[in-house]
């Protein structure tokens, strides 16, 4: 970690690092693999507005923002963003009626439907307002079996009866406008391909297979009785960071949402298909030495949200080095390691860590430290630095 530890001498821990090469890096990889359809950056992975301007400079095919809130939208929005897709259902009266003034105003915000209720509540603040408000369609990939269902529950819409059932009373709301459709495959993008409980991995697979055959069906059945009712189709979006090549390749997919694929954080070292070199993580000093091959560093306990695991603890940068202690963990105000180098780190040294997540690291910090090779080159300012909290 010479090159890390060079670049961030001078900083005091805890602090989060940001290394733009393999930023970049993974930028290209994207590039390379999106099979020329449009990204939209998932900014829930990001939480840092001028890392959000940095990455979507570089990117060649860049469509806009998927954001997580309505207070999220309108922050970015007064910061001269534009472009946007909710991406969840939004129901915040007071939030909603300053984003329709945005609209009022030209910009181009694309709110998350799947029920008659939420397209209730817009159409009766857009009649307020005496204008109209775009609404994307978001159905329900995942796949119900006898033994397990696979997927998150997030849609109601997870069969075409039921869809054509809702697109049946959308067109009595004056004031919407059906831009897109919105198919996530939560269950390839988000589950991980190598686990860390290995006989888990064929289920995964069988699972997975089955799964693309089905989804891939109903997503453009789904597409197909849009466009035979609404022909001012504007997008099809699908997609994560964890399904970037399967979803690239479907042809009736118009855009990708990525996010976490940016950072890689420790998460995505269990896909087979992703390619990344990881990107941010955080550090924290050594504060104790009580025996031999064990150090204790001060802080370390930044948990990943969803279902309790192992996997959702950070994971030492030089991963081969350290061990957590399975009774302690990565803990509030201190996290101690087994090494297996004792010798080369002492007390006074930093040890470097990746967030299982990407954008949950920006809650805990103001700002990202950012390197290239062996020289710090900027900081960052995160949501949080920006005096931010969304969810």
């Amino acid at each position: 970690m010479s090159t890390f530890d060079r670049a961030f001498e001078h900083l005091e821990c805890p602090f989060a690092w940001i290394d733009l090469d393999a930023l970049d890096a993974n930028i290209d990889f994207i590039n390379q693999h999106t099979n020329g359809k449009n990204i939209r950056i998932a900014t829930k992975s990001i939480r840092s507005k001028d890392l959000l301007t940095y990455i979507a400079s570089k990117l060649q095919t860049f469509s806009g923002w998927m954001t997580f809130t309505a207070e999220e939208t309108l922050y970015l929005l007064n910061e001269g963003f534009d472009h946007f897709l909710i991406g969840y259902p939004v129901l915040e009266p007071t939030s909603t009626r300053k984003l329709v003034t945005h609209v009022k105003d030209g910009k181009d915000i694309t709110f998350m439907v799947d029920d008659v209720r939420q397209i209730q509540f817009l159409q009766d603040i857009a009649s307020e307002y005496d204008t109209s408000l775009h609404i994307c369609i978001d159905i329900n990939l995942s796949m119900k079996t006898p033994f397990i269902y696979f997927g998150t529950r997030r849609s109601s819409l997870h069969s075409l009866p039921l869809l054509t059932q809702f697109l049946s009373q959308v067109s009595r709301f004056s004031n919407i406008i059906v831009k897109g459709l919105m198919g996530y495959e939560a269950q390839i993008a988000g589950v991980i391909d190598k686990p860390l409980r290995k006989w888990q991995a064929p289920m995964i697979r069988f699972l997975k297979n089955n799964s693309k055959k089905k989804l891939a069906v109903f997503r453009k059945q789904a597409v197909n009785e849009l466009l035979s009712r609404f022909s001012a189709i504007e997008i099809v979006n699908g997609g994560g960071s964890g399904s970037l090549q399967y979803t690239a390749a479907q042809e009736e997919v118009t855009e990708l949402t990525v996010g976490s694929a940016f950072f890689a954080p420790a998460l995505f070292d269990h896909y087979h298909t992703l390619n990344l070199k990881p990107a941010a993580g955080f550090a924290l000093r050594v504060t104790r030495n009580p025996a031999p091959n064990i150090v204790v560093c001060h802080g370390g306990g930044y948990i990943a949200s969803g279902a309790i695991g192992k996997d959702k603890q950070p994971v030492p940068y030089d991963a081969q080095n350290y061990n957590f202690f399975d009774l302690e963990g990565a803990g509030e105000v201190q996290t101690p390691l087994h090494t297996q180098n004792s010798h080369q780190i002492k007390i006074g040294d930093k040890v470097y860590f990746r967030h299982a997540k990407a954008g949950e690291l920006c809650e805990r910090f103001l700002s990202l430290e950012a390197k290239r090779k062996d020289r710090y080159i900027d900081s960052f300012a995160t949501y949080r630095g920006d005096g931010k909290c969304f969810l």
